[in-house]
């Protein structure tokens, strides 16, 4: 018998493909379907071709552009480089040797914000935007920023990690007024809330297929029709989608992104309001919990988006323990990055707070029953992590009564370990723990509070962090934390020597 699922709650971060997409794109993978090249002129050409139309006029209608306007790409990745790589070098080769400013803020995804620091290496000037503590730029500060020089504004339409919604069309309002070009990141919120370019004043915007129930590997780039001329390709080899994006097209993909599209826009409305009233569910369970923080917006935010944090809570460990649940934390553990959350550090959330996030995203798969589920694990979870980092001394000294006790680290720094010791007749009688850190952490921590009792204090013989390393075959990474751990039973040692010492 296999195990049960978990209950999927990362849809922000990509979603299954509809039943109904993925017959539609079925149809153009085998002999018997539309499986030609489009570019050949051929009937099964054509054929492919007429498929491909037809999906990005589907594309066009859920942001209300015009068909013509519709660049396709790989994904949303893509679409925002050519947006913002394109558009800022083809602005400098037409103006020459004039400055060229480009604005864009600390919160938006990595695929807005690597483009532009690789802007910045090439001699462009970019500033970006601090938003406020509910992670949302006000128009005002849009304005503050602009310059004579400004030819490229790029601001998502909604965060990927907090739900915040921008003013996208005010921005837009300034953008035309001042002449820039405004580029919006619209992945999380294309297929989830109405769009309209034109009455947006949106110039270019990139979305893709697989964070609206359609395959990953394909997404597009709005780019109105008078920005065209301005913007420079990144890849050439064929003219592909007007000289903008060479290569050939993939049928099924687009296919199946048009179906996708089609989709949202009937299933948008009443999704909205049945996720937002899911969201409002889950918040009053898990909001109840003694220091739980709100980190997305109270009102200008997407509906199935919940980014939470808990005090006192290490990200990690929490999300770990959570095994009914698959969603997505703000501890630094889960990236390569030493850091928590940049988002939440720029909305003005300290590291610990930061790396205590958990973001649950929403989606047509999510029924009451789920968030039920969620709510009575992320309960017993919390009050379990929570009385494992409870501070003894605050707890009134009952951990540490006729104790020796040892600690290191620091919960701002990301671990935090405390052992308690009973020394009887020169060996170990008992031995707690009290820690704060990532899952390892808190392994290894419970495994020496089995294997000390017993042992002579003086030399328990449980080894160092190398050892354990080795015996529970952890990451190397995990080093530096354990010894940390190494430290506080040393100093508990130690203070069991001093304890037990005549005179």
């Amino acid at each position: 018998m296999s195990k049960t699922r978990p209950v999927y709650l990362d849809y922000a971060a990509t979603t299954p493909i509809d039943a109904r997409v993925a017959e539609r794109m079925a149809e153009c993978l085998t002999a018997e379907g539309t499986f030609g090249n489009p570019a050949s002129t051929h009937a099964y050409g054509r054929a492919a071709r007429a498929r491909v139309e037809a999906a990005r006029t589907q594309v066009a209608a859920l942001i209300g552009a015009r068909t013509s306007d519709v660049i396709f790409t790989s994904g949303a990745t893509e679409a925002n480089n050519l947006a913002i790589l394109g558009l800022a070098r083809g602005a400098r080769a037409a103006r020459g040797a004039q400055a060229v400013h480009v604005i864009t803020a600390r919160t938006e995804h990595k695929a807005v914000l690597d483009p532009c620091r690789q802007l910045e290496r090439e001699g462009f000037a970019v500033t970006f935007l601090t938003p406020v503590e509910e992670g949302r730029v006000m128009p005002e500060q849009l304005r503050a920023a602009l310059r004579p020089e400004t030819v490229l504004v790029s601001l998502m339409h909604a965060n990927n990690e907090t739900g915040a919604i921008q003013d996208v069309a005010a921005f837009g309002a300034l953008c035309r007024a001042h002449g820039a070009a405004l580029h919006v990141d619209a992945a999380q919120s294309a297929g989830k809330l109405p769009i309209d370019v034109q009455a947006m004043g949106i110039d270019l915007l990139s979305f893709t297929a697989h964070k609206l129930y359609g395959p990953k590997g394909v997404g597009a780039l709005y780019v109105q029709q008078g920005r065209r001329v301005a913007l420079q390709p990144l890849m050439y080899g064929g003219g592909h989608e007007r000289g903008l994006r060479s290569g050939t097209l993939a049928v099924h993909q687009i296919v199946g992104f048009g179906a996708a599209c089609e989709l949202a826009l009937q299933l948008m409305g009443a999704e909205a309001t049945r996720q937002a009233a899911l969201r409002a569910r889950l918040w009053a369970g898990v909001g109840a919990l003694p220091g739980a923080l709100l980190n997305s917006p109270t009102v200008h935010a997407l509906p199935g988006v919940l980014n939470v944090s808990f005090a006192g809570i290490e990200g990690e460990s929490l999300l770990f323990g959570l095994t009914e649940l698959a969603l997505a934390s703000g501890s630094a553990c889960n990236s390569d990055s030493e850091e928590p959350s940049y988002v939440l550090r720029a909305i003005g959330r300290d590291r610990e707070t930061a790396q205590s996030a958990l973001r649950f995203s929403l989606g047509r798969g999510t029924r009451s029953e789920d968030i039920d589920i969620a709510i009575a694990a992320v309960q017993r979870e919390v009050l379990r992590l929570r009385l494992l980092a409870t501070d003894a001394t605050a707890a009134g000294g009952a951990a540490l009564a006729g104790a020796a006790s040892g600690e290191a680290g620091t919960r701002e720094q990301g671990t935090w370990v405390r052992f308690m010791l009973k020394a009887a007749n020169g060996r170990i009688a008992s031995a707690s723990y009290q820690a704060y850190g990532c899952p390892q952490t808190l392994a290894v921590c419970e495994w020496l509070a089995g294997q000390l009792p017993g042992c002579p204090w003086a030399d328990p013989g449980v080894g160092g962090a190398l050892d354990w390393v080795e015996a529970m075959q952890l990451p190397a990474d995990r080093l530096t934390r354990l010894l940390i751990i190494e430290d506080a039973l040393r100093a508990a040692l130690a203070a069991a020597q001093r304890q037990v010492a005549p005179g």
